[in-house]
């Protein structure tokens, strides 16, 4: 039976995140501690006694979710048996560092400077993004596609849930013509700019350099990326892939497609939250999809 193991992105932190694990064995919080001497702040008292607001800062958020994600991948020891992997955004650094393509040490640097980078490049142009919900991912490219101002799909979700972003004139205006389209809902979403769309361009400058310096191996099993949603071993296409993935869109939609096609039967969430359990099986209603939990 082929599991593919998905790792989540921004938006799945919650206050007490990680706790269990670090008091679950001395491996688990070495790697915790060890999180905290990379970054330089103790990113543990923020994740288990922080606030809300603690956790929607960038640069604590996408390092907090990578290590719930890893650390638990770790703590399954031989139960963890990938036939497939990915993640979605920030989650695809989670899968490279479980499918020991990327060791932990580098893929927390990376994810770190890859938040950074990221907060920059929001504070250069006021940027957002929206949900569009109730139509087809065709219908909201073309629109997109015929506004004036920066807007392009960011998020491929699920069917009839596609995520755009862009500049604050660029969604205003995207939004009231999708909802004449018919759009159900375009809902504008509380985040601190438009990821995966070319404003984040300086941010994949950046970024860029960090990622070429950085080994990555080729993975115990295929990796199935966001931009092209596609499976990849070989390290030079995952790193090219990992520097697009900031201008490119997260096809989520069609790597889940993708995966079950070649064969995935059950999708296991590691990591906090349950966002992708759900998204799975809007792709595919048959579809087995759980969380990771240790014994």
């Amino acid at each position: 039976m082929k599991t593919a193991y998905i790792f989540p992105g921004q938006g799945a932190q919650f206050v007490g995140m990680g706790q269990d694990l670090y008091n679950l064995n001395s491996e688990s919080k070495s790697l915790f501690e060890q999180a905290n001497e990379i970054l330089g702040f103790r990113i543990t008292d923020l994740m288990f006694t922080g606030t809300d607001e603690d956790l929607k800062q960038t640069n604590v958020t996408q390092p907090a979710i990578f290590l719930h994600s890893v650390i638990l991948a770790k703590a399954l020891g031989d139960k963890f048996n990938p036939s497939m992997v990915a993640g979605h955004s920030l989650g695809e650094f989670s899968a490279l560092v479980a499918a020991n393509a990327l060791s932990f040490e580098d893929g927390l640097t990376l994810v770190s400077k890859r938040a950074n980078a990221m907060q920059k490049a929001c504070e250069l142009q006021p940027s957002t993004m929206a949900a569009i919900l109730g139509l087809e991912d065709e219908v909201v490219e073309q629109i997109c596609a015929q506004i004036d101002a920066i807007v392009v799909p960011a998020n491929y979700n699920c069917p009839g849930q596609l995520v755009i972003s862009g500049s604050i004139e660029g969604i205003e205006e995207a939004c009231a013509a999708l909802t004449i389209a018919g759009a159900k809902r375009a809902l504008k979403l509380s985040v601190g700019g438009a990821f995966h769309s070319p404003l984040m361009e300086p941010a994949k400058v950046e970024l860029q350099e960090a990622i070429e310096a950085t080994s990555i191996k080729e993975p115990i099993c295929p990796i199935y990326q966001n931009v092209d949603a596609l499976p990849h071993t070989d390290p030079a296409q995952i790193k090219q892939n990992l520097i697009d993935q900031l201008t490119g869109a997260v096809r989520w939609t069609q790597t889940v497609q993708k995966m079950i096609a070649d064969g995935a039967e059950s999708f296991i969430e590691v990591g906090p939250g349950n966002v992708l359990q759900g998204l799975v099986k809007k792709v595919d209603r048959q579809a087995q999809a759980s969380a990771a939990f240790i014994d």
